[in-house]
């Protein structure tokens, strides 16, 4: 499959006519020649999203088994690309052969998982309440209540994870499975690789004959046609990761339409490891090794990234800190994603430096390359860390800082002081409990995942993982961007009162035809 350098809108490759673009290889520092991509205008987003508003309602009205095929195929249509996606991929991330191999299994995991919950049905939510004509004072009509898809979903592309958080990632698979056409905005770092996959997904939903606005893919130089998207009436829904500013701006936009619409943006995370005492006295050494590990892994450009430990002092923390210091320092520099991201955490190490109260501990390996980050490790203390606001902004790259606490009371005052995270992790034994449980209602309130012995970096798609958590990590805490649940962002409920038998839909009727697990008078049955 070759790339053009065109969008592709509907069944159509279309040339842009907008500011000419060009990827770029971030472990060089060059432009990559070829093709030249053609931005797209206001134009070609309004004739992507009016073709996703027609598809909309045929599409959510295909059998279940139909949408379910639809995800596999496109799956199996993304691993059929072979090493050429890989290499691609390579050219304009930095990103090793390994980890995009794994990125590429993962991209296809999660689709065909969502096909397997296409198929079970149960995100419809069925739900049927029998009538009570004999009910005083007052009778109960038939009552019965499925989830149904929100309508057309714009997907934009992240930075960090050019295949599984972009144009076949868990925003598109996730809003597909609900039956919502999806107009993907491609991120500038990755549009080669955009392309490829975008005509995987349009090869097969022709071959499949679904309607034509199932699926677009469209690019563009600035904020003009991602606000243009988020602006447009026929789209209902936003699946964004990246930056705090680029989902704010987007909420805005959302926000200020006729008919305001959700933003579902991942965004700003520092994840917290909290470092309890008997936990450290015990094992330190082995969880500042495994600490240093997580935090330089890929560069440190994972939204999950443990931008920050906690710890009362002790010389159990005094020798956390030297073998992390001494783990860190032999860490070499890496290819950061952009030209951009690489500037943005030079600014940000280069302002926790000259941060009053903040001791620079350790640094990587120098960097030899135009976009290498050397990772960094500081240490404050807990008084200057509640001062200091800026402490707390993510710093996207293999950076963390250590803070400090005088006891238990002040770790609590820092957990309660930090800001929504998608992550917290305590590293306990067994004495730790208490101290534990003491934290934990906390950590509740403020992250989506709370995590025990572990590192946060790594993300399982399965059905119980939570990608969310308060603002700022995310701009609405009540969904996930990984695991099956992620479905639900992009449905909701309606009720069917008193309908005759001929109009219900298959999940609701009498008999169940679709073999449902469905809630019939308050019990879960498959009658």
């Amino acid at each position: 499959m070759s790339m053009t350098g065109e969008m592709l809108i509907g069944r159509q490759a279309v040339r842009g006519d907008d500011t000419a673009l060009r990827a770029f290889n971030p472990a060089t520092g060059a432009e990559i020649a070829e093709p030249v991509f053609g931005g797209g205008s206001a134009a070609h987003v309004e004739r992507a999203c009016k073709l996703a508003g027609e598809a909309f309602d045929p599409y959510r009205q295909l059998p279940l088994t139909v949408r379910a095929d639809f995800l596999e195929r496109i799956a199996d249509g993304i691993t059929a690309l072979g090493d050429a996606l890989i290499e691609r991929a390579q050219q304009e991330s930095g990103l090793p052969k390994a980890r995009l191999e794994g990125e590429r299994g993962r991209t296809t995991g999660q689709l065909k998982l969502f096909a397997q919950v296409v198929r079970a049905g149960q995100w419809l939510d069925a739900t049927l309440d029998s009538a009570l004509p004999e009910r005083k004072p007052l009778p109960r009509s038939d009552l019965r209540m499925q989830k149904i898809p929100l309508g057309p979903v714009a997907v934009f592309g992240a930075s960090n994870f050019p295949l599984a958080f972009s144009v076949a990632g868990g925003d598109t698979a996730a809003a597909l499975a609900a039956g919502c056409p999806v107009v993907v905005k491609a991120h500038g770092a990755h549009l080669g690789t955009s392309e490829l996959v975008g005509r995987v997904i349009q090869q097969v939903a022709r071959e499949m004959d679904l309607p034509e606005g199932v699926f677009s893919l469209v690019v563009g130089a600035g904020n003009a046609i991602g606000e243009a998207l988020v602006a447009h009436p026929a789209i209902k829904a936003v699946g964004f990761t990246g930056s705090r500013a680029g989902g704010l701006a987007l909420v805005r936009v959302a926000a200020a339409r006729a008919e305001p619409i959700p933003v579902y943006a991942e965004m700003s995370s520092i994840n917290p490891v909290f470092l309890l005492s008997n936990a450290l006295a015990q094992r330190g050494e082995s969880i500042a090794r495994g600490f240093v590990d997580s935090l330089a892994l890929g560069a440190g450009q994972f939204c999950t990234n443990p931008g920050l430990a906690i710890a009362i002092d002790s010389p159990a923390l005094d020798s956390f800190v030297e073998t992390a210091s001494a783990a860190l320092t032999g860490k070499p520099a890496q290819t950061m994603l952009t030209a951009g991201i690489h500037a943005a955490y030079e600014a940000g190490e280069g302002k926790l430096k000259k941060t009053d109260g903040v001791q620079t501990v350790a640094c990587g390996i120098e960097a030899n390359g135009p976009t290498q980050a050397r990772a960094a490790l500081f240490v404050t203390d807990a008084q200057t860390f509640l001062a200091t606001p800026a402490l707390e902004d993510e710093v996207f790259g293999p950076v963390s800082t250590i803070v400090r606490c005088k006891d238990e009371q002040q770790m609590r005052e820092v957990a309660g002081h930090i800001a929504g995270q998608l992550t917290a992790t305590l590293q306990i034994d067994g004495d730790d409990l208490p101290a534990a449980h003491a934290l934990l209602p906390i950590l509740e309130r403020k992250a989506g995942r709370i995590l025990v012995n572990g590192f946060p970096t790594g993300v399982e798609v399965s059905h119980a993982m939570v990608h969310g958590g308060p603002f700022p990590a995310t701009s609405d805490s009540r969904g996930t961007s990984v695991g099956t649940t992620a479905i639900e962002r992009f449905l909701r409920p309606v009720c069917y009162q008193d309908f005759p038998a001929a109009l219900l839909p298959q999940s609701l009727a009498d008999g169940n035809p679709l073999n449902l697990w469905r809630r019939r008078d308050g019990e879960i049955t498959r009658s």
